[in-house]
């Protein structure tokens, strides 16, 4: 119990520690930064203390009404999950974005390099081995812990060998091979964890465990990028990027001291041709087979096209404005950080007094607002005030959308193929934005500029915007539910 609450504590301070004024020097910059690293071990230990599996304590009892579900098991495993699964996100987004444009790799070339992220919006084709292979010897401890243990294996293997790798511009595919190998082995690590998460959480848990979940997310991507960026600056990027390995530690450690997910639903035995044949097509089969699942699955792929189009190329923008690594890291890392935390609490208030559907729906609005914000930033050049402003909404944006619409896309799965259904989702929810991001937004940067390529980006999210609105007024919301969200 002293443990816990101990964890708690320290969570809170995790989030408080970044400076809340813009530093005036650079020196006050890395003293910031390293505030931020301090915030990032902070988070560590208490995704370690607050994952454990313990009797209901005292403690809990003791806390406001509002706060106390997101101490349950459940939510608190969420956050310790999301640290391990933002952070190899970071190392092929933003961050590698930030090296590939130090080290004068052409922009289109760079934006290019978002297509190893592209690797996660193929998840959902192995999935299947997740949910029903046994990892042998290691399944004794379960089917999902002793698949976070070999997946966050990779993820480590992963980081190192892009941390060993060094761009050149005259050959640039020893880069993409490695970029490519972390995103998928970071892909294979969000099946594992996304299967856990929704069947650690009760129904009646999944908006507060999506909310524990980003908190998380946002803490190993912030806190890894930030490292990666402080440590590059001054011991090179293969010992910035070497470092952030600690990351893939949390899901791990959560998997060994809370177990299998009490929920988890154990498919029939699969060892002849036919059986590992139907474990492959029965998710989808039982996913199509539900009532408007193509509207569902066609809402999935462009409710974020606009906002994921966007945000691979924020670190473009930051370079080609003249925005220092100190400065990037301060206000896209840690004024981002602080204005992500505040719209998942804003996400998590509004979820539990509008319902899911009104929330998501606005969520939807301001997520496709946002971007506007960066156009703006455009306009006005390097400014800071400009930068935190475009910043913070575009965080809190997508802070809000994080906990309401992973709530509703987590209660679509069915808990017989949670990883597999959940696979299918999350890679259809950003698969066009990641395509075009990678194929063509370098050029349509240069062809459009900054202030008309975001205008072009909100454009694109409004149908989305409005296939939901239609979805709501027609009870296809709710009819789409899956058992993950029923019940509880």
């Amino acid at each position: 119990m002293a443990g816990s609450a101990v964890g708690a504590a320290v969570l809170i301070l995790a989030a408080l520690f970044p400076v809340l004024s813009p530093p005036k020097t650079l020196a006050g910059a890395r003293l910031a930064l390293d505030w931020g690293g301090v915030a990032a071990l902070a988070a560590l230990l208490a995704a370690f203390l607050l994952a454990r599996k313990a009797a209901p304590a005292d403690w809990r009892s003791e806390l406001p009404d509002g706060v106390r579900p997101y101490f349950a098991k459940g939510p608190l495993a969420s956050f310790a999950l999301g640290i391990s699964s933002g952070f190899p996100f970071a190392m092929i987004g933003a961050t590698l974005t930030t090296r590939l444009a130090q080290t004068g790799i052409d922009k289109s070339t760079v934006t290019a390099f978002t297509l190893a992220i592209l690797v996660y919006n193929f998840k959902f084709l192995w999935a299947w081995i997740v949910d029903g292979v046994p990892i042998p010897l290691l399944g004794r401890l379960g089917q999902r812990v002793s698949w976070l243990i070999v997946a966050g294996a990779l993820v480590i293997a992963a980081t190192l060998n892009l941390a060993l790798v060094v761009p050149d511009p005259a050959n640039i595919w020893p880069t993409v091979t490695a970029a490519v190998l972390m995103g998928a082995a970071g892909a294979t690590y969000d099946i594992v964890i996304d299967g856990y998460r929704i069947e650690v959480l009760q129904p009646h848990e999944l908006g507060y465990g999506s909310g524990m979940s980003q908190y998380g997310w946002r803490i190993g991507s912030v806190a890894a990028g930030a490292i990666a960026l402080v440590v590059a600056g001054r011991s090179g990027w293969e010992i910035g990027y070497g470092v952030c390995a600690v990351f893939a530690l949390p899901a791990i450690l959560t998997g060994l001291i809370v177990g299998e997910p009490e929920r988890r639903r154990e498919p029939a035995e699969r060892r002849s041709v036919a059986t590992v044949a139907a474990a492959i097509w029965k998710p989808f089969v039982q996913f199509f087979a539900r009532e408007g699942a193509l509207i569902v699955l066609l809402f999935i792929v462009v409710h974020k096209i606009g906002d994921t189009l966007a945000n691979l190329t924020f670190r473009l923008l930051f370079n080609d404005l003249g925005f220092s690594n100190d400065e990037i890291a301060f206000y896209d890392v840690s004024l981002g950080f602080l204005a992500y935390m505040l719209g998942i609490f804003l996400g998590g208030v509004l979820y539990a007094r509008m319902g899911m559907k009104r929330s998501v729906m606005l969520s939807l609005v301001l997520m496709a607002v946002s971007n506007l914000s960066f156009a703006g930033l455009a306009v006005a050049g390097h400014s800071n005030i400009g930068m935190a402003a475009a910043i913070g909404f575009e965080n809190i944006a997508s802070g809000i959308g994080g906990v309401v619409v992973i709530a509703y896309f987590s209660a679509l799965t069915d808990l017989r193929f949670t990883a597999a259904q959940y696979a299918l989702i999350s890679a259809g929810a950003s698969i066009v934005g990641r395509f075009v991001t990678g194929t063509t937004a370098g050029s349509l940067i240069k062809a459009m500029g900054y202030v008309d390529f975001y205008l072009f980006t909100t454009l694109i999210a409004l149908p989305g915007v409005v296939l939901y609105w239609w979805m709501m007024r027609s009870g296809l919301v709710d009819r789409s539910i899956g058992s993950a969200g029923q019940g509880g």
